[in-house]
């Protein structure tokens, strides 16, 4: 009898001790599903082409229009009708702590929050479509010229060959 009761009890510490493991983390979950509601909505946004006055061939930008408003008041002033999105997060803290790191770096970086609770990390902002576009040509340049790009990603976690237009809606 207390041989089966030994066997039941750890049979029952076995199923236990293996049940409990979570198969991936809750924050991972949300991250997931986040990016992909992000993919979903750059894949049905049109991609304009912007023409500067070089006679280089056009410029491909993708453009996505939306309602934002500043997260700060001190950075009302700065947000305008076309800004150089590099980063798109759910997390406010993850957007302040990226903020923070761009500035040390010598940016000046605008946080804007979508209707959809999305914080957009802003590191320029234009009244002219052209001048936001050359800004995001030239920090991509930047970046991809030194090779930099996969140390951007691994430091700041953000595909700096992935910057977007944003065209503010009021």
């Amino acid at each position: 009898m207390k041989k089966i009761h030994f066997a039941l009890i750890l049979a029952a510490l076995l199923v236990a001790g293996t049940s409990c493991k979570p198969k991936q983390s809750a924050y991972k979950q949300v991250y997931e599903a986040a990016k992909e509601r992000e993919m979903q909505q750059t894949a049905s946004q049109p991609t304009t082409v912007v023409k500067d006055a070089n006679p280089l061939p056009p410029v491909e930008v993708s453009v996505r229009k939306e309602k934002v408003e500043p997260v700060y008041p001190t950075d009302a002033a700065g947000l305008k009708k076309y800004s150089v999105v590099i980063a798109s997060l759910s997390v406010k803290l993850n957007a302040e702590s990226l903020k923070t790191r761009m500035e040390n770096e010598g940016h000046q970086v605008i946080l804007a929050e979508n209707e959809q609770g999305m914080y957009r990390v802003i590191i320029a902002s234009y009244d002219d479509k052209t001048q936001a576009a050359a800004k995001r040509e030239e920090i991509y340049s930047h970046y991809s010229a030194k090779g930099n790009t996969d140390y951007l990603r691994k430091t700041y976690g953000v595909p700096f060959n992935d910057l977007w237009i944003l065209e503010r809606q009021y």
